[in-house]
This record gives C-alpha cells, sequence and structure tokens, in this order.
C-alpha cells in the first residue's frame, strides 16, 4: 500500500510542478491563467512537493502567505496518512 502511495505522491508533484510552471508562464505572457484554487486543490491532494518546488524554482506564488501554509498542512496530512499506513 505504502507503494502505492509514494507512486501516487510523486505523480501529483510532478503535475502540480509543471502547473506551477505553466502558471509562471502564462503569467509572464499575460494569457490565461491557471486558478489559485486549482493549484492549492492539487497541492492538498497530494503534490505539495512539487508545488513548493515550483514556487521556489519558478518563483511563483511566493508572496502569497496562504499558499506556505497550504503546503505545510498539506505535508502535515500525508505525513499522518502515512503514518497510519505503515503502523498498520
Amino acid at each position: 500500500m505504502l507503494k502505492y502511495i509514494i507512486i501516487y505522491l510523486s505523480a501529483m508533484s510532478l503535475l502540480t510542478f509543471i502547473l506551477f510552471g505553466a502558471d509562471k508562464h502564462k503569467a509572464r505572457a499575460h494569457k490565461w491563467r491557471i486558478p489559485e484554487k486549482t493549484l492549492l486543490g492539487l497541492s492538498l491532494l497530494g503534490g505539495f512537493a512539487g508545488g513548493f518546488l515550483g514556487m521556489e524554482f519558478f518563483r511563483h506564488k511566493t508572496k502569497h502567505w496562504y499558499f506556505y501554509m497550504v503546503m505545510i498542512i498539506s505535508l502535515a496530512l500525508w505525513a499522518f496518512i502515512i503514518y497510519k499506513v505503515i503502523a498498520e
């Protein structure tokens, strides 16, 4: 079960990282943007690592404190889930 969680979190993180980069590119080009709730939602659904790396790598959404808060909450949530899976 843990193996599947790790694969899931990796896939979600990759997707979230890519979308942070795409949104930054669109912001610079003054094009249609990816909604913040999509970026935050993907982070909560397991893409927190990709979200945090995307924020730092692309220097995107770093002035919004709530993005950092969602990353921390999501990390804690998934750490708890993994702990529960390992404890079983």
